[in-house]
């Protein structure tokens, strides 16, 4: 986890050394893969995996409004999800987080990002968690209107007890 933190570190002050003109002055929407990775105490035996879009608005020069939705299935993995099967319980559930903040693009391509919103569940009876994201990612432009987007994100859900997780994106983005 230090060195995870270190890197990231690493890349926002070479994002800050950076002289390229700033991705955040235009309208995007991107499309991405979710991964995420439990922590604490839930953080043994499983994981999300989804898929998102997320519509970007420029407010100023390097900062956007975003917003931002998708599903996410957390599934149990390894000794838990065969312990699971063997009960006849299921071994996923899904999950629709929807949510609205700012992304802040400082030197170059780089960001930081905070949202915040709401996280339904989709089984019977798994109600709606409080959802904020604060994370840093990086956008490179392909072409004049397309760039690829990887971001990392802390991600909370509340709602009777929290589920938190270390958040990957991968998206391909495309101006409007």
């Amino acid at each position: 986890m230090k060195k995870l933190l270190l890197s990231l570190a690493l890349v926002a002050g070479l994002g800050l050394a950076a002289n390229a003109q700033t991705e955040g002055a235009a309208r995007k929407l991107s499309v991405g893969a979710e991964f995420g990775f439990p922590t604490g105490d839930n953080s043994k035996d499983n994981m999300i995996v989804g898929g998102s879009l997320q519509y970007e608005h420029p407010v100023a020069k390097s900062f956007n409004i975003t917003l931002s939705g998708g599903y996410s299935s957390r599934m149990l993995t390894g000794d838990t999800k065969k312990a699971a099967e063997a009960f006849g319980m299921k071994t996923s559930a899904g999950y629709v987080p929807v949510k609205a903040g700012g992304k802040y693009y400082f030197g170059g391509n780089f960001y930081g990002a905070a949202e915040l919103g709401a996280t339904f569940g989709t089984e019977s009876g798994s109600g709606t968690a409080f959802t904020y994201a604060p994370g840093l990612g990086a956008s490179f432009s392909l072409a004049d209107k397309s760039s690829l987007d990887f971001g990392v994100r802390y991600e909370s859900w509340s709602n009777n007890g929290t589920l938190s997780f270390i958040g990957l994106r991968a998206a391909f983005a495309f101006g409007l």
